[in-house]
C-alpha cells in the first residue's frame, strides 16, 4: 500500500492572486477607460486609411457649391445671401450623412471577427461600440472645419463671437453622437455593409431634405411644414444658424438637446442588446 504524505502549506508562500469577477469590467471608470482606449484605436486607423477623410472634406464642398450657385439665386435672389442661410444647414447635413460610415464600419468589423476578439477581453460590451461611435464623431470635426474654411473663402461671415461658434460645433457633435447610435443599431443588426448603407440613406433623405436646411419652412406646403417642424434636424439647424449668424437660439437648442438625449436613451441600450444577441 502506498502512503501519501501531505505536506503543510508554507506560511511564507505568496498566495495565488484572487480571480477578479467579470463584473469589474462594468465599473463606470473602467467603461470610460476602455471606451477611450478603443476611441484611440479608431483614430489611429486613419494613419493607414487616410482616404476615409476624403469624403469628409470633399462632400461638404460639393454640397456648398451645388446648392449655393445652382439654387441660391432662385431661392434668395443672391448667392451671397443664400450662403449665409444654407451653410449652417450644410454643416448639420454633413455630419448626418457621415454617420452612415459608423454603421457600415461596425457591420464590416462584425463580419471580419474583430468584435469576437473584443468579446474575449475583460472589457464592457459597451466599450467597443462607444469607442467606434466616439472616434467617428471626432472625425466629424474634419468635415466641420472643411465647411467653415471653404465657406469663409467664398464669402460666408460669422456674425457672432468665438464662444457662440464653438457652441454651435458642440451642439452639432452632440446630436451627431446621438444619431450615430441609430445607424450603429443597423450596423450590428444587418449582415451586409451594403444593406446598412442603403437603409441608412433611405432614412437620411427625409430627415435632411425634409427640413429647413435649404429653404425656409414658411415657403413649404402645409402638410410638409408639419413634418419639418417636428424634424430633429430642423431644431439643430435653427440653433446652429442662431449661433453662427445671429437669431433665436435657446428654444431650438433645448429641443435639439432633448432629441439627442432621447435618441441616446433609446438606441444605446437597443444597440448593446443586439450586439450581445449576435455574440
Amino acid at each position: 500500500m502506498t502512503t501519501t504524505t501531505v505536506r503543510p502549506a508554507d506560511p511564507s508562500a505568496t498566495p495565488p492572486p484572487a480571480h477578479k469577477p467579470a463584473a469589474h469590467r462594468n465599473d463606470p471608470s473602467a467603461v470610460v477607460r476602455h471606451t477611450l482606449t478603443l476611441t484611440w484605436r479608431s483614430l489611429v486607423k486613419l494613419k493607414k486609411q487616410s482616404e476615409q477623410l476624403i469624403d469628409l472634406t470633399l462632400q461638404p464642398i460639393l454640397f456648398i457649391v451645388m446648392f449655393v450657385y445652382l439654387f441660391g439665386g432662385a431661392i434668395e435672389g443672391s448667392t451671397h445671401d443664400y450662403l449665409q442661410f444654407v451653410l449652417p444647414g450644410i454643416m448639420v447635413q454633413t455630419v448626418v450623412f457621415a454617420s452612415v460610415g459608423t454603421g457600415v464600419g461596425l457591420c464590416t468589423d462584425m463580419s471580419t471577427g474583430v468584435f469576437d476578439r473584443f468579446r474575449s477581453l475583460p472589457i464592457s460590451r459597451l466599450a467597443p461600440l462607444a469607442g467606434t461611435v466616439l472616434g467617428d464623431v471626432l472625425r466629424f470635426l474634419v468635415a466641420i472645419t472643411s465647411v467653415f474654411v471653404f465657406g469663409t473663402i467664398i464669402g460666408f461671415r460669422f456674425h457672432t463671437n468665438v464662444l457662440a461658434v464653438a457652441a454651435a460645433v458642440g451642439l452639432v457633435l452632440i446630436f451627431a453622437f446621438a444619431f450615430c447610435w441609430v445607424v450603429a443599431l443597423l450596423g450590428v443588426s444587418m449582415k451586409q455593409p451594403r444593406t446598412v448603407q442603403g437603409v441608412s440613406f433611405l432614412m437620411m433623405f427625409p430627415l435632411t431634405f425634409g427640413s429647413n436646411l435649404f429653404a425656409k419652412t414658411s415657403t413649404m406646403p402645409g402638410w410638409l411644414q408639419a413634418w419639418v417642424k417636428v424634424n430633429p434636424v430642423t431644431a439643430v439647424t435653427n440653433a446652429s444658424r442662431g449661433l453662427l449668424t445671429g437669431g433665436p437660439v435657446a428654444h431650438h437648442a433645448m429641443v435639439a438637446l432633448l432629441w439627442a438625449l432621447g435618441l441616446m436613451l433609446v438606441f444605446i441600450p437597443l444597440t448593446v442588446r443586439q450586439y450581445n444577441r449576435r455574440a
